[in-house]
């Protein structure tokens, strides 16, 4: 069986792609259960740049495997689009959640509900071998609201307000936000690309 490697070692990511891909026939892997201790410099100017970027740094490492990476974030409309590929350091510090969030809502502060358009971005890039690569991208669209709600999820999801379901991200179940979010969506294309590919 091919093995696809994730270039993540983040287990909720690799628990979604593993139930998406399962009627493939492929070993999906994480990094780490892969031998490979890497960090990919992200410094391409959109998504899809630094997900394919760091799909071929790990392929070419490991030239016998498939090899998937998304890079997702949160672009605000009233902000020219920011955080963008910024949005998991975008107050500095990779990864604090609490410290972007904080910096988001100052930088909205005083816009109307109607000016705090927003969308979550999710670029996948998968290398099946070393002619063929496929690029995907999913998005959903939504609102900052001006305080957290809910406890679920992570980044800025007690912060995205999907008007469909009245909630935001951290005040759904993990299979509503599933069901919808960007990174789903992305998924369900990509498998509608693995299907015309020969694994």
């Amino acid at each position: 069986m091919k093995k696809l490697i994730i270039a993540s070692n983040n287990s909720h990511k690799i628990k979604e792609i593993k139930a998406i891909l399962r009627e493939f026939p492929v070993e999906v892997v994480s990094l780490k259960e892969a031998g490979i201790d890497i960090d990919v410099v992200e410094d391409g100017t959109t998504f899809m740049e630094n997900a394919y970027k760091k799909a071929k740094e790990i392929f070419d490492l490991k030239g016998d495997s498939m090899v998937l990476s998304d890079d997702s974030g949160l672009m605000t409309e009233a902000l020219g689009g920011a955080p963008g590929v910024y949005s998991a350091r975008f107050a500095g510090e990779h990864g604090n959640d609490k410290k972007n969030n904080e910096k988001l809502l100052k930088m909205l502060e005083g816009k109307p509900f109607e000016e705090r358009k927003a969308k979550f971005v999710s670029a996948i890039a998968l290398i099946v071998d070393k002619n063929t690569s496929i690029k995907v991208q999913g998005e959903i669209e939504g609102y900052i609201m001006e305080e957290l709600h809910g406890e679920g999820g992570f980044g800025y999801d007690p912060l995205f307000f999907v008007p469909e379901f009245n909630k935001t991200f951290a005040e759904m179940s993990e299979e509503e936000k599933n069901s919808i979010s960007h990174r789903a969506r992305a998924l369900a294309k990509l498998k509608e690309e693995l299907r015309k590919v020969k694994i």
